[in-house]
């Protein structure tokens, strides 16, 4: 029976203690560190030889759609009646509200070093050190908004001009696409600095502190934020019911993306899974 994903605004106080004390426990065990260890590994841009599965990629949604199902089901082996929430940021604007209260992820770092010193996750609670990271730091950090070079978070309309796009992906299939949903919706835009930051991209550096950059998986908030993301491509399958992912078949030989995305059909590593068998999971849960 599929579960729901909910959006964390309506948890009940009771789901939202159950889940950071699930995440706390497979923090606890270790398992949560083999996640960011894992982000940091697939963490490959398109200005890097090789080839990329999680970011700047046609397989981004199905990837992370994958890494989400891994973390749930880690999660619900401590506790069955957990299931990854997701933030709705078009309409919880407030660097205040949820999911930033001291019951749930907690606020903002403090001015001098970033370091989140308030909620469960909070370096002085000693639950949740940094054990894998890009920098030295040992402490979650975030700068909500960005208070010295303040940044608005992406707007519903930021988000239905991804949705509107009735093709998937669109050659050459990396950050540099000018169509194509994929692409619009995790955000790489033209121009340079926060202009060119939209919708997941821009949610990434609102947040601030580890969630800039591969071992952003170290905020428990990337989950929800992944989940929101995961939500708006089963909109927009609703919206354009014939459209598929894409590319249907791998660039040929000679195509720069040639062995260096993965195609509908391919495995997508480091799973024995397909973006095919990723496109309808509603076998497994469904949103709220």
């Amino acid at each position: 029976m599929a579960y729901t994903r909910k959006d964390v605004t309506t948890l009940t106080s009771g789901e939202r203690r159950r889940f950071v004390n699930a995440l706390l426990e497979v923090k606890r065990r270790g398992e949560y560190d083999e996640f960011v260890r894992t982000h940091i590994a697939y963490y490959t841009s398109d200005g890097e030889a090789g080839l990329r599965t999680a970011h700047m990629a046609p397989s981004f949604l199905p990837w992370h759609r994958q890494f989400l199902l891994d973390l749930e089901r880690a999660l619900r082996r401590v506790d069955p009646s957990v299931t990854v929430p997701y933030w709705d940021w078009t309409k919880d604007r407030d660097a205040t509200s949820a999911p930033w209260t001291d019951d749930l992820l907690g606020g903002t770092g403090r001015r001098s070093d970033r370091r989140v010193t308030t909620g469960p996750f909070a370096h002085s609670e000693g639950n949740w050190p940094l054990r894998e990271n890009v920098t030295d730091e040992e402490f979650l950090t975030r700068d909500l908004g960005r208070r010295k070079d303040p940044l608005a978070l992406p707007t519903r309309g930021d988000l239905e001009e991804a949705l509107d796009d009735p093709v998937y992906d669109a050659s050459p299939w990396n950050s540099t696409s000018r169509t194509g949903f994929r692409n619009r919706l995790e955000g790489w835009g033209s121009g340079r600095g926060s202009t060119s930051w939209r919708n997941h991209n821009r949610v990434h550096r609102w947040v601030g502190g580890v969630m800039v950059g591969g071992a952003s998986v170290n905020d428990p908030v990337f989950w929800m934020v992944h989940a929101f993301i995961d939500l708006q491509w089963t909109r927009w399958q609703l919206r354009h019911p014939d459209a598929r992912y894409l590319p249907a078949t791998p660039p040929a030989l000679g195509d720069a993306q040639h062995g260096r995305i993965v195609a509908r059909h391919q495995k997508l590593p480091p799973w024995d899974v397909t973006p095919d068998e990723l496109e309808d999971v509603s076998r497994i849960y469904r949103y709220a």
